[in-house]
């Protein structure tokens, strides 16, 4: 089994405060590439986890969620393998086909279960990252360790000011094995 480190998207690895389809406008956080690299050259899977209520909400379709990981891919380089999970479902959403709550919708762990079992990751040794309590309830609720990026009171194992000190937490507190 391998240790992954599960990383939220919008506001943890790249600039987002809505809803995002377009390729063109990704940015990468500060310290994210190093940070990534970092945690690749230590031996941790890394995985995306993202909810995209926006398909739901007809803001953009599953094809521009892909487009943007893709860029996101681009932007850390090909020395850095992500894997991306995303929920397109919301239960507001004015979709039809996309109305409905969903177990891989967060704060539920679904996403990290079926990154778990597709990749063989060790929840247990594995961590979450994100910027919202939502992002730490799935972490915790998939049983990982977890870093939420802010000053709330989340649960979290760790709390980090950004994508840099979270990394830094975590290979302070553990190598892979």
């Amino acid at each position: 089994m391998q240790t992954a480190v599960f990383i939220d998207r919008d506001n943890t690895l790249i600039a987002n405060d809505g809803d995002l389809g377009d390729p063109n406008k990704v940015t990468l956080l500060k310290g994210v590439q190093a940070g990534l690299q970092a945690l690749a050259d230590a031996g941790y899977a890394l995985v995306v986890i993202t909810n995209q209520g926006g398909v739901a909400r007809g803001m953009f379709t599953e094809h521009d969620v892909d487009l943007v990981h893709q860029r996101i891919q681009e932007l850390v380089g090909a020395s850095i393998r992500l894997s991306f999970y995303y929920c397109p479902y919301h239960p507001d959403g004015t979709v039809d086909d996309y109305r409905q709550e969903h177990p891989w919708r967060k704060p539920a762990p679904g996403m990290l279960l079926a990154a778990a079992d597709e990749q063989d990751i060790d929840l247990q040794t594995s961590w979450m990252v994100g910027d919202q309590p939502r992002d730490i309830e799935a972490g915790k609720r998939a049983g990982c360790r977890t870093v939420f990026l802010g000053n709330e009171a989340t649960g979290a194992t760790y709390t980090a000011a950004d994508f840099e000190e979270a990394v830094e937490k975590i290979l302070t507190a553990q190598e892979p094995s």
